[in-house]
């Protein structure tokens, strides 16, 4: 069995798997245009993050997380993760 470095924590975690996910768009001064946040809910709610997004990133990743299929996101390299299949 390999050796695991502990202690094994939350923050050790480097990819977790997005469970729920919500688009928000927050105004901008007038004249201005706003902001588009996604916040990602990952392991079950063991970790949160919210990304600033453009219209065009929001867009889409909109359109890849309605494909289906598992998601993942690793969180040192702030990095989503779409179509990833186990061998």
């Amino acid at each position: 069995m390999p050796e695991v470095q502990q202690p094994l924590t939350d923050d050790s975690i480097r990819v977790r798997q997005v469970n729920h996910y919500q688009f928000s768009w927050v105004a901008g001064e007038p004249g201005q245009p706003g902001t588009y946040t996604l916040q990602l809910v990952l392991d079950q709610g063991a970790w949160e993050e919210v990304l600033t997004l453009d219209p065009d990133d929001a867009d889409n990743l909109q359109d890849l997380f309605t494909q289906g299929g598992p998601v993942y996101y690793d969180v040192g390299r702030r990095t989503l993760m779409f179509g990833t299949k186990g061998l």
